[in-house]
């Protein structure tokens, strides 16, 4: 072998930590146990099944390391490039652990085109354990795979509270593990518990005491090496045979949590626990079945956007927005999935928006800002895009650079109207958009502005009003955010008599009779005898909770999230918040269903519903949700 490698290839060798210091003989004869593998084309190749092959090390080009399950299905773990070693995972089956986590799901080695490896046998690896700077570079490279899972799980677990508990993106355990879990007392007897093994198909048994409390665990491995491998002749039960020190996890943690715990430990089953009483057990094999390796996909697809392929993320959200209709999730977990996507989609177009006028050469932000969304998208509802609607406040500043402030933001707000309007959402026909003067500014120019709608209490400042109170922030400084929010909060404090005359505004516009029959609600109304999801349930259901929230100083927050508000604050009862949601979901539901066959249809989307559409148990289900949005009107009301 030693003909085949030139200078630098040798040289290269000599280097790495395995050969370093070593005398030429030793290096040579070292050298000859190992084999040189050249790759011509792409290969993929199961490099992780025999132990003894050793430690791959990357002397040219580039390698994947793929986990395979049992139906061909591969994830990506990590990417290995030139110098580095490949393998460490196989010395574990040196160090007396024979089974590991990952033997029913193959690793794979990807090896790029004109890579070049050096196999480097275990013979040889034991031979160069006794050098403290070897092992030094073992415990190194495994100490830093080992961080590089954490961080990997830590980003996972992070994305899962960032998505919240909304199936299927975010799987919990109980989603995931086998149930009843199958169970025997501590009296009971090694051969009827094989038997049970045998019978059931399964790999593992439950044991629990006379209190159904968990107490051990028995695997297969178990009855193999204390039964048959210890040929004890006199009976044994399952208290003589069990693995007492356990690994548990809670029915509601993440499937990343599972996970973690298994790669920690090293685990292949692990009991599911509730008040010490085993519900379920989870296996590495079902994370690996059940997890969906496209749902993290669109995150990738938006976050690596161009302004070229904003479009595109469209379509995406759009197919994820059609699997959670088929697959009837919730509407408000839909909602929670899809605003998600949608915030990211607009944060990205704000980045991409500062990141063209610094192409363009025209700068950096002068001062810290921050934008907000309003209308449907603030409030955690655009299932499917419609029309821009946000603004900006930046901080103040005086001077040249109040004029550079000036200058600059009313370019980016021209920027980021034309990037959302590249990924879908149209131009708001009313212009409430940050490219309009009125829709961006400092700190204390919104401070003035906000000063004159109140004085002005004109329908039409009302109307804009309740749009801009159900702000939410998207992207920017947390400080200036801070200073506005404090801003408004004073403001609006001196404003009761604007609250009132928003609060009279709706009190005007009353829901339809919930008393009467839909058949009577609908006479009189016209010849398409329709009633309107948004003027006569989504309106006064925001309006209400949006002046309930202001007086209570409350802002910045979906109606979900102002309605746990109100009821920490005391101003809704539970039992009334609980009857509002579900309102609320009733609304919400009708509407996205609705707007999604029309959408299907290729038809204008709209939020009347034609009486002849609507079935007994839609009739009911709108009567009753009428009859709380009159309620919650009577509420407001009783606080005039």
């Amino acid at each position: 072998m030693q003909t085949e490698l030139d200078s630098g290839i040798r040289k290269r060798i000599q280097q790495s930590p395995l050969f370093n210091g070593v005398t030429d003989a030793e290096f040579e004869t070292l050298l000859a146990e190992c084999t040189l593998k050249n790759y011509r084309t792409v290969e993929k190749m199961d490099y992780f099944k025999d132990p003894e092959e050793g430690l791959l090390l990357i002397l040219e080009g580039l390698t994947e390391i793929y986990i395979e399950n049992v139906e061909g299905q591969s994830t990506l773990l990590e990417m290995v490039q030139q110098g580095e070693v490949i393998g460490f995972s196989n010395l574990s089956h040196f160090l007396g652990e024979p089974s590991r986590p990952l033997d029913r799901h193959r690793l794979k080695l990807v090896v790029s085109k004109g890579s070049q490896c050096l196999q480097i046998p275990y013979s040889v690896v034991k031979k160069r354990l006794g050098d403290e700077r070897v092992r030094d570079m073992i415990l190194q490279k495994m100490s830093h795979r080992l961080a590089n899972v954490y961080a990997s799980l830590g980003e996972q677990i992070r994305l899962a509270d960032e998505w919240g508990t909304s199936e299927p993106y975010v799987y919990r355990v109980k989603d995931l593990m086998n149930t009843p879990p199958f169970t025997v007392i501590e009296e009971e007897s090694s051969q009827e518990i094989a038997k049970m093994m045998v019978q059931k198909t399964i790999s593992s048994v439950l044991v629990i005491d006379q209190n159904g409390q968990l107490v051990g665990i028995i695997t297969e491995k178990d009855l193999v090496r204390r039964v048959v491998a210890q040929q004890v002749c006199g009976p044994l039960n399952a208290k003589d045979i069990m693995t007492k020190h356990l690994h548990t996890i809670s029915p509601y943690d993440y499937y990343y949590e599972a996970l973690s715990t298994f790669y920690n430990y090293g685990v292949k089953h692990l009991p599911v626990v509730e008040a010490g009483r085993p519900v379920g057990v989870v296996t590495l094999s079902n994370l690996m079945a059940k997890r969906d390796r496209g749902s993290m996909g669109i995150l990738k697809k938006i976050e690596g956007a161009s302004f070229e392929t904003l479009p595109f993320v469209k379509t995406a959200i759009y197919d994820v927005l059609s699997t959670l209709i088929h697959d009837d999730i919730s509407t408000i977990q839909t909602l929670e999935i899809i605003t998600k996507l949608y915030d990211r989609l607009s944060r990205q177009c704000v980045k991409l928006a500062v990141q063209s006028l610094e192409r363009q050469g025209k700068g950096i932000p002068p001062v810290p800002y921050a934008w907000y969304l309003m209308g449907s998208g603030a409030r955690g509802e655009q299932f499917m895009l419609t029309d821009q609607d946000h603004f900006l406040v930046y901080a103040d500043c005086e001077g040249e650079a109040k004029d550079q402030a000036l200058h600059y933001f009313s370019l980016l707000g021209e920027e980021i109207v034309r990037h959302l309007e590249q990924a879908g959402y149209a131009r708001c026909k009313g212009q409430m958009m940050a490219s309009e003067a009125m829709w961006r500014g400092s700190v204390s120019e919104w401070q003035q502005r906000i000063r004159t709608w109140a004085l002005e209490m004109t329908d039409e400042q009302i109307l804009v009003s309740y749009n801009f109170l159900s702000f939410r922030l998207l992207i920017g400084d947390s400080t200036v955010h801070q200073h506005f929010s404090t801003m408004l909060k004073r403001q609006l404090q001196h404003a009761q008599t604007f609250l009132y005359a928003m609060a009279q505004q709706e009190l005007d516009n009353d829901a339809p009779p919930y008393s009467l029959s839909l058949l009577t609600l609908f006479k009189g109304r016209g010849k398409r005898q329709t009633i309107d999801i948004k003027k006569h349930a989504l309106f006064p259901l925001h309006h209400c909770l949006q002046i309930l929230a202001v007086h209570r100083n409350i802002l910045n927050a979906t109606p979900v999230q102002l309605l746990d508000s109100l009821v920490r604050v005391g101003e809704l009862s539970s039992e009334f918040a609980e009857d509002i949601r579900h309102a609320y979901e009733i609304a919400l539901r009708t509407r996205i269903r609705l707007s999604w066959k029309k959408h299907l249809r290729n038809e204008e989307i709209k939020t009347a519903i034609e009486f002849s559409e609507i079935r007994q148990w839609e009739q009911d289900e709108l009567r009753s949700m009428l009859s709380t949005v009159s309620s919650l009107q009577s509420h407001l009301s009783a606080k005039l």
